[in-house]
């Protein structure tokens, strides 16, 4: 904030860094006139302090110290004609701090509360906020008791003729306060005291007095309803309302009083109530915040009204103005304090400031014998007059004293030179106001009330309700004289302001002051307006302009070292730049630049100039930008033109060099072209014919040759086959004697690989027929072998028949391993190479297949202790017969296709597979009465576990689960598929107790797991995961048909059968629900320190680093940053959260719109800062946000989420990217800025006009005449505007869960040993 313009933010920073730095006490001082905004300042630094300073182990004393200023809003503030929210008093909130510098509690002082308002209105004005609130709510039962009604009802509330304020809902108003007592602890039976008390005071407003005669007055009816709220006697209150008592020495007289003293006589009860009330209400917001721990330093927020003058000034503005004098007098000594300790600091040459000093206008109004003390001295003067005291004044002060004058038309008034301006007071009212005068009688009366309230407030020796009762103890400098008559309290008023000051001065003095001076821009509440005059005269009241008197006469400019060498480097010479101390390049420029040296001040770390210094060192550095640029467009521009130049000769070049070479052509060359393409053509001619006779003599050696094998194949044919193997070893010899001169014209016309391959096609296309033959014979033994299984197969299902033949299992015993041998020995003659050729048609895999069966019955055999049946002995007799004539058969088949064609390779391949799968149909045919291996399981999808287990599930798979790992994540939600296979096996068995105790134990442990996993990103997306799956299963198989579509038949008979779980299905969605907002919780915790540094202050882009907007103050940032975070580290950030979710099994949906929350956190954060810091607003900022927002795009793109509508929550921040880079001048522009910038309110837009400031001397601020072109527009366009700045960085977009059927089948799911999980059966 250091860099920011003047922020009440940025005081309240700098107030709490020196609390933290140097342990001392702090102030803030904030003063102004009325509607100039000081109790919104104090309230924001207020809630600086609480947001910065909060505390972890006491969380809600923040809240209770924001929720003390509503309440003090309502009874202490109130509309006038300057202000709808009026403060009517001084506060000064303490607000204490602990050794970690965490608030720990406040404590309120009050001054001066103006308590003529509460009996007195001017026109247009209010009574305090609270009686109008309770007017307002006067129709709810609760209030029915206090007979109330509309506020124009009342006298005390309708004198000023306004009892409305456009645009506030006191019935609102008062439900807000209401709160605000809950939060500071006080109750219902407090508040409804409280206002018992407020509607008497109404109440007794409308008592009307009528006049008896000239000297008597008498009371009507209405008098009955206030002391039946007070609970007093009436006929006492009406008596001595209209009657006083005059006590003697020797007798007591009761007179009666005029109309006129009855009014008085009621409006200072009225008052007198309502300010022990006010008084009453502070002590227990004081003992709300009280705290029980030791303070360690605190920071006083002074909301102190300013200096007044207006055409008729009483006695509050002369106490108004008294407090303005210790204040400012208080501020002199504390800036040129730190003015002195900045040259002593510097060891710059000074002489003493000559200032000036108000302490004679104090000694006037507080001297002894001043005007105070005369004012105190004629109240307790039985029949003082306020006559009597001016003349006092008069004969004391003029032409005594030159700070005091008497008006020359007038004998009613006096004048004081006050250090900001003249006042005139009217004397009139002054003894009234400061005796506030109450009758004893009506006090004694009130002492009697049965209220205990009421009788507590004018007690003897009451306990003290102001905060200032018990730590002052002043005495007077001469004894006061008692009166006779007790008519008055015997402090007045203007002697308790004074101490209550006095006390406030002590404190500040003691503690390091900081000052916000609220001035109004005019005095209509109209925006875009400022009167000078107006303004001028306020700062002349608040000191500013004798301040900037006093700096402008030393060196109110100062510039660090570095800072002065950053500024001016450019009006260095390279000679200069040469030298390494930056400190001696500074004196040697500024020795050139300013002739004088009584110009500047070189200090130790500073540098100081005198008024206007720093203006023409700002006028040669834009003369030296301008030079630059000018001798920049130069060379661009001469650049330019040689460049146009030199493109102009090319082509001039071009030009000459076609026209000379057309010159060129005569007809010599002409002859000598016709000639040289002659010889070319006869020469190509010559090559082609050549070319052409040998591809005659190589197509026709083909062709010779082609049909020569064509009719040897078709001789073969017809021949017998010892014939046929004859002919072709003939065939082959004379292959060998062919002529080899005429293959050579082949070779040489063709590439060798084409010979080859055409030799190959020819000699292959006669073993293809007979491969097709061998494949034919091979699918009949297949067929038969497929019979001999299924003969095998009934075989199997008749053991049971052939029990009793056991003892022959024996002996079959010894055949069977014999087979297991042979069976291994040709499995072991398989070569590599014979398993490839095998592999090609199938016959490997059909071969092993029937060699795994044999291997498999044998090893049951010989384990086996039991015989279950045995083939008759005739049968396996048969069987073997007709395997031995099948085997024979084949190798007659075999032996055939050796002698043709085959390999002997393919042929023993072949002969071997032939063989394995005889012998393993003998193997499985023989061994028939085996048994059959057990077919597998058929599950059923369920995990079968009992009561007592149901802890060790919820420890194993919920509590001590772990997200990473292969096996967790083999399936997404394998955990919650376990846990719905648990539940089915609960509903099969039709317990409901067991269903209703393992759903109650599972939500539970979800609960648990999530709890002590609230911060775990990792986990909370696995779980949310899972209970996402888990719901989703309890839908899937619910049997309600809206959730079977998409099942296949064997999931719908895993359906639920006895239960219904909607019930469940709620809680769970419930707390799916939950999850996902902590889960968005952690990542919006994990990367909202990152947004700022990244989207907003790293420059990317090259000729925007090191460039920042002139004219900001440089302050000290209250918070240390030692990582520097750049949008790389935002798209890590995503792309880990991203990768993670997807780990984890979470559902496209869902994560979705996690990302577009995310989308919305950085967008919503990004314009927030954008709005709160003017270093930002400006073009290439702009352009820097523009393009962190493609990045952004870019990632979506990348990961395949445009559909998640996350880039439309940038669209806010993409146009005040788009605002802060487009022209700002014209009508044009601001209706192109209308119609543009649509997802920003008119606040919005024109925060950021406003806040627009330029890098450099060649761009403008938004002038104000733009700002409300644009704000006409928005107008007359009928924007729907809200009206809050700021975005709701905390809002949330409704989630939805979609239903996603699981395909995965129950019965197939396996528990993984790593879970522990081995009690668990599957079912």
């Amino acid at each position: 904030m250091g860099d920011m313009d003047p922020h009440i933010f940025a005081v309240a920073e700098e107030a709490y860094k020196q609390m933290a730095r140097n342990n001392k006490n702090q102030s803030i001082i904030v003063s102004g006139e009325s509607g100039a905004g000081k109790t919104v300042s104090a309230r924001y630094t207020m809630r600086y302090f609480a947001t910065v300073s909060k505390s972890s182990s006491n969380a809600d004393v923040e809240d209770k110290v924001l929720a003390s200023n509503p309440i003090t809003e309502a009874v202490g503030n109130a509309k006038t004609t300057r202000n709808d929210n009026s403060s009517r008093f001084g506060k000064y909130t303490e607000i204490s701090f602990d050794q970690s510098y965490q608030i720990i509690g406040a404590n309120m002082r009050t001054y001066l509360l103006e308590k003529s308002r509460v009996v007195f209105q001017s026109e247009n004005e209010r009574n305090y906020h609270i009686f109008y609130q309770l007017c307002a709510s006067a129709m709810q039962p609760e209030y029915e008791h206090l007979k109330l009604g509309s506020a124009e009802e009342f006298h005390y509330t309708r004198m000023g003729g306004s009892t409305v304020i456009e645009g506030v809902d006191d019935r609102a108003n008062m439900v807000e306060t209401q709160k605000t007592f809950a939060l500071l602890g006080l109750k219902k039976d407090f508040q409804m005291d409280v206002f018992k008390m407020l509607a008497a005071i109404l109440h007794l407003g409308n008592v009307e007095i009528a006049a008896v005669g000239d000297e008597r007055s008498s009371i009507n009816k209405h008098l009955s309803i206030f002391c039946e709220l007070l609970d007093l006697n009436c006929d006492k209150m009406a008596r001595w309302l209209c009657h006083r008592k005059i006590v003697t020495t020797s007798e007591t007289v009761v007179k009666p009083m005029t109309r006129a003293q009855a009014v008085n006589a009621r409006d200072a009860l009225a008052k007198k109530i309502y300010s022990h009330l006010f008084d009453f209400i502070v002590e227990r917001i004081n003992q709300a915040l009280q705290f029980p721990g030791k303070q360690h330093t605190f920071i006083g927020v002074l909301d102190i009204y300013g200096f007044e003058t207006f055409d008729v000034n009483s006695f509050e503005q002369f106490c108004i103005n008294y407090a303005n004098e210790k204040l400012q007098q208080q501020f002199n000594l504390h800036v040129f304090k730190l003015e002195q300790e900045e040259y002593m600091k510097e060891d710059i040459p000074w002489t003493l400031i000559d200032f000036y000093d108000n302490q004679p206008v104090i000694d006037l109004i507080e001297a002894k014998m001043g005007i105070l003390e005369l004012l105190d001295e004629e109240c307790l003067l039985p029949h003082g007059k306020d006559e009597n005291w001016l003349q006092k004044l008069y004969n004391n002060f003029v032409n005594k004293n030159a700070l005091f004058e008497k008006p020359r038309m007038s004998n009613t008034s006096f004048i004081i030179q006050h250090f900001a301006d003249k006042v005139e007071y009217k004397c009139e009212g002054f003894l009234e106001k400061n005796r506030d005068t109450v009758h004893e009688v009506l006090i004694e009366i009130l002492k009697e009330s049965k209220f205990h309230l009421c009788a507590d407030f004018f007690q003897d020796s009451p306990v003290s309700i102001s905060p200032f009762g018990s730590a002052i103890n002043i005495k007077s400098a001469r004894p006061v004289l008692k009166s006779p008559n007790k008519h008055t309290t015997l402090m007045s008023g203007i002697f308790q302001f004074r101490n209550s000051l006095s006390l406030l001065m002590v404190t500040l003095n003691a503690t390091t002051p900081h000052y916000v001076r609220c001035i109004k821009p005019n005095d209509e509440k109209l925006p875009f307006e400022f009167d000078s005059k107006r303004v001028a005269q306020q700062l002349r009241a608040c000191g500013v302009l004798e301040t900037i008197r006093i700096s402008a006469q030393s060196y109110p400019s100062r510039w660090t070292y570095i800072e002065f060498f950053s500024r001016y480097s450019i009006l260095m010479t390279q000679q200069e730049l040469s030298i390494n101390d930056k400190k001696q390049i500074c004196k040697i420029v500024l020795q050139r630049l300013i002739q004088d040296p009584n110009q500047y001040q070189f200090g130790r770390t500073k540098i100081f100039f005198r008024a206007g210094q720093v203006a023409y060192l700002e006028k040669l550095r834009s003369d030296r930008l301008r030079q630059a640029c000018t001798l920049l467009q130069r060379r661009v521009r001469g650049w330019l033109q040689r460049r146009r130049f030199l493109a102009l000769r090319r082509a001039a070049l071009t030009v000459q060099q076609y026209y000379r070479g057309q010159q060129a052509i005569t007809a010599r060359n002409l002859k000598e072209t016709w000639a040289a393409i002659v010889i070319q053509k006869y020469c190509r001619g010559y090559l082609v014919r050549r070319l052409c006779q040998l591809i005659h003599v190589a197509a026709v050696t083909i062709q010779a040759y082609t049909r020569g094998f064509l009719a040897r194949k078709k001789y073969r044919k017809v021949q017998p086959i010892k014939h046929l193997i004859s002919v072709t070893g003939n065939n082959l010899c004379s292959v060998k004697k062919m002529n080899t001169i005429a293959i050579i014209p082949i070779l040489y016309l063709f590439p060798v690989w084409f010979s080859y391959l055409l030799l190959c096609f020819f000699e292959n296309h006669g073993l293809l027929e007979r491969l097709t033959n061998l494949a034919s014979a091979h699918m009949n033994d297949v067929d038969t072998i497929q019979k001999l299984e299924s003969e095998l197969e009934k075989l199997t299902a008749q053991k049971k028949t052939y029990e009793e033949k056991g003892k022959k299992y024996k002996e079959d015993k010894m055949h069977y391993g014999h087979l297991h041998t042979n069976g291994s020995v040709l499995h072991s003659r398989l070569s590599t190479e014979d398993l490839e050729h095998l592999n090609e048609d199938g016959e490997l895999w059909f071969a092993y297949e029937g060699l795994k069966k044999a291997t498999r019955l044998v090893q049951f055999f010989s384990v086996s202790k039991t015989p279950s049946c045995d083939l008759e002995d005739k049968s396996k007799d048969q069987w073997v017969t007709n395997f031995t004539v099948q085997y024979k058969n084949i190798s007659v088949c075999c032996l055939y296709y050796r002698e043709n064609c085959f390999s002997p390779v393919v042929c023993s391949t072949m002969t071997i597979s032939l063989s394995i799968n005889l012998a393993v149909t003998v193997l499985l045919c023989l061994t028939a009465e085996a048994l059959v291996p057990t077919v597998p399981k058929e599950y059923i999808g369920m995990m079968e576990y009992k009561k007592e287990d149901e802890e060790r599930i919820i420890q194993n798979l919920i509590l001590d689960l772990k997200p990473r790992g292969v096996v967790v994540n083999m399936i997404p939600g394998l955990p919650a598929h376990i846990l719905f296979m648990c539940v089915r096996y609960a509903d099969y068995l039709n317990d409901a107790d067991m269903l209703k105790s393992f759903m109650n134990v599972t939500i539970d442990g979800i609960k648990q797991v999530v709890k002590e996993h609230s911060e775990d990103f990792e986990m909370l997306s696995f779980w949310l995961s899972n209970t996402y799956y888990f719901l989703n299963c309890l839908k899937q198989y619910s049997g309600e048909e809206e959730f079977m579509k998409h099942n296949t038949p064997r999931q719908n008979k895993n359906c639920l059968k006895h239960f219904d779980l909607s019930e469940y299905r709620q809680i769970l969605s419930d707390l799916a629900i939950q999850i996902y907002h902590q889960f968005i919780i952690v990542m919006e915790n994990n990367i909202q320190h990152m947004i700022v540094p990244g989207m907003l202050e790293y420059e990317s882009l090259q000729g925007i680093s090191g460039l920042k907007p002139t004219g900001f103050r440089k302050r000290s940032s209250s918070i240390d940053d030692t990582d520097t975070y750049t949008m790389t580290s935002i798209l890590q950030q995503l792309s880990y959260f991203y990768s993670t979710m997807c780990q984890n099994g979470l559902d496209s949906e869902l994560l979705k719109q996690a990302v577009k929350q995310l989308f919305f956190l950085i967008g919503a954060v990004t314009l927030n800062s954008l709005f709160l810091r003017k270093d930002m607003c400006s073009c290439r900022k702009g352009m820097q946000i523009r393009c962190n927002i493609s990045y952004m795009e870019e990632w979506l793109k990348d990961k395949n989420l445009q559909s998640s509508n996350a880039k439309e929550t940038l669209e806010p921040l993409s146009q005040a990217a788009w605002l802060l880079q487009v022209k700002k001048i014209t009508d044009d522009d601001a209706k192109e800025i209308c119609e543009h910038c649509t997802s920003l309110s008119t606040v919005q837009i024109v925060k950021i006009l406003n806040s627009y400031t330029p890098i450099d001397d060649f761009e403008k601020r938004v002038t104000p005449s733009f700002v409300r072109k644009v704000q006409v527009r928005a107008m007359l366009n009928n924007r729907e505007d809200v009206p809050q700045l700021m975005l709701d960085t905390k809002h949330l977009f409704q989630v939805t869960f979609p239903f996603t059927p699981s395909p995965h089948a129950l019965e197939l799911i396996q528990v993984p040993s790593s879970f522990k999980l081995g009690f668990l059966t599957r079912v």
